[in-house]
């Protein structure tokens, strides 16, 4: 158990996979968002990257397959996990994700394969 909420940065395939299709990238994001009602039961706080990335490409007028997509997306991935104490990385292939977990790793971030793994914080008032 740990006594404080983290933040964790859920990770898998957003654009892999689905050829710039709308609605395969919905479907992505819908699997990522799933993953955060776990996360949140367990006490701490899920975000994923493009819950962030996503607005500011849209106010820059742009879009998820747009070429300025890849210096919105990695890039507020990298800055997220300055802020994020652990990741959750989904199954599936993405380089994206891929790349938050090496980044997580470097800076000795715990790494879950599984909404299962994450510590549950304790209650308040547990002893």
């Amino acid at each position: 158990m740990t006594d404080k909420p983290l933040l964790i940065l859920i990770a898998g395939p957003y654009r892999s996979g689905t050829d710039g299709d709308p609605r395969a990238m919905a479907a992505n994001l819908a699997r990522l968002e799933a993953a955060a009602g776990p996360v949140f039961a367990a006490g701490h706080v899920p975000v994923i990257g493009e819950w962030i990335a996503l607005p500011v490409l849209r106010s820059a007028g742009a879009g998820p397959t747009d070429p300025l997509a890849d210096e919105v997306l990695y890039p507020t991935a990298e800055r997220l996990l300055a802020h994020c104490d652990a990741v959750l990385r989904l199954p599936g292939d993405s380089a994206g994700a891929d790349q938050d977990v090496a980044t997580a790793r470097r800076r000795g971030l715990p790494v879950y394969h599984d909404v299962t793994e994450i510590p549950v914080l304790a209650p308040r008032g547990a002893a």
